[in-house]
């Protein structure tokens, strides 16, 4: 699976609660559409089947894009590297 860049999830997923809490407010058509949309680009956007799978998915991307960024997930042999 290729990996979403994070910035682009990060908006996927700002988009997907966006219109779940418009959709949850005053569902219309377009609402349900709207939701249907973010949702399948969600699912589509971490490999899943389910907004509920994609969710978690996500969850677990950000967690590594975090790790990432402090190092956390550096070994012995990149810090003899840095050094």
């Amino acid at each position: 699976m290729i990996l979403p860049a994070e910035r682009e999830l990060r908006t996927v997923l700002a988009r997907f609660a966006e219109v779940r809490i418009e959709h949850d407010v005053r569902p219309t058509g377009r609402t349900s559409r709207a939701l249907e949309d973010a949702t399948y680009t969600l699912c589509v956007m971490t490999g899943s089947r389910t907004a509920e799978q994609a969710l978690r998915a996500a969850d677990a991307l950000l967690e590594r894009y975090a790790e990432d960024r402090t190092g956390a997930g550096t070994t012995q042999a990149d810090e003899t590297l840095a050094a």
